[in-house]
């Protein structure tokens, strides 16, 4: 008896998942013997696989997109501000780090997102003027989250923190500052995470204040960030 091919899987199965291009029967060195949604081997003449293709979906199906946040703003502790079209808005890279505090407050198991956090959360960007002046000065994401652990301890192994880890009064009040600060200067533009670092500094009994200054930050570099970030305002550090 002549020797027979074994059939190949019908075209609609995993391959066309991946959407790859179809080779046609004439590109094909071999002779097919298809038939749909079975495997047969020709040799024997017996089923190998007997499948429906819609069984593979589930093992091909993609998983759904994660649901992500946008913030516009930063939260504030003055109601007034959250209506008013005056207050300057927040720069992107002053967003995202926050988002990105959010998250370290998670990692960390806290129940609130301090200073200690933003501060983290600037590192995390990374990309911001702020961001780079730390490095410079030799503050780095490590360093800060060794300190924070050092400073605040850890938190209980079997505790979760909530999705958006609720603002400390002095992370607040950071933001704050912040917001103010921008609308003393009289400048137009978006409030950075310049401004927000430096907000963190100006809360002295912080944990991202008292972290600052163990790494060698001081008022000498405050004011020497400010300077960089607008070389037309004076700021008054305590």
């Amino acid at each position: 008896m002549a020797a027979r091919t074994l059939s190949a899987l019908p075209i609609s199965t995993a391959s066309s998942q991946f959407d790859c291009r179809k080779p046609s029967q004439s590109s094909l060195s071999f002779p097919l013997n298809l038939k749909q949604n079975v495997l047969v081997n020709s040799l024997v003449g017996n089923p190998l696989l007997s499948f429906r293709s819609s069984r593979l979906r589930p093992l091909f199906r993609q998983p759904p997109a994660a649901v992500a946040t946008v913030l516009f703003s930063l939260p504030t502790a003055k109601p007034e501000r959250a209506s008013s079209e005056k207050i300057p808005q927040w720069s992107a890279r002053a967003i995202k780090s926050f988002a990105m505090a959010e998250l370290e407050a998670r990692k960390l198991k806290y129940p609130n997102t301090g200073t200690e956090a933003l501060l983290m959360g600037i590192l995390v960007e990374g990309t911001s003027q702020a961001a780079k002046f730390l490095r410079a000065n030799g503050i780095t994401l490590f360093k800060v989250r060794d300190e924070t652990v050092n400073l605040l301890g850890k938190s209980d192994m079997y505790f979760f923190s909530p999705e958006h880890p609720p603002l400390t009064e002095p992370a607040q009040r950071a933001l704050d500052w912040a917001v103010d600060e921008k609308l003393k200067s009289g400048e137009s533009g978006e409030i950075t995470t310049t401004h927000l670092l430096l907000g963190i500094w100006s809360e002295e009994e912080s944990a991202g204040h008292k972290i600052m200054a163990s790494l060698g930050f001081d008022d000498e570099k405050a004011k020497e960030l400010a300077k960089s970030m607008d070389k037309d305002i004076i700021l008054n550090y305590r």
